[in-house]
């Protein structure tokens, strides 16, 4: 109880919106990789089979994996494009404008 009459204020507790942030960002990061595989984007091949090691603990050989990821080109390419003037009417210009090619995993 207060008894010095001061303004006592509880803080509300701790809301669970940290954790839906968290479970979707989950989400989304899951939904990303699915995607890249879908789309070919990531190809992974296992290059050598896995050898279990000796039950002396000796020995033994990790899996390898050879991994081939899409290849990205970023240019630019020369277009014509309306562009307003500051006087009454338009003219067209060439302006630059990015290009990307994505060249899917072999």
């Amino acid at each position: 109880m207060n008894t010095t009459h001061e303004h006592y204020e509880e803080y509300p507790a701790r809301g669970r919106s940290g954790a839906r942030v968290g479970i979707i960002i989950g989400i989304v990061a899951v939904l990303a990789i699915i995607a890249a595989f879908a789309f070919g984007l990531i190809d992974i091949n296992q290059t050598r089979e896995m050898k279990a090691p000796d039950v002396r603990v000796s020995g033994g050989q990790a899996p390898a994996f050879d991994v081939d990821t899409a290849k990205v080109n970023v240019g630019t390419k020369t277009t014509d494009v309306t562009v307003p003037k500051v006087d009454v009417g338009t003219t067209k210009e060439q302006v630059k404008l990015p290009t990307v090619d994505v060249d899917k995993a072999k």
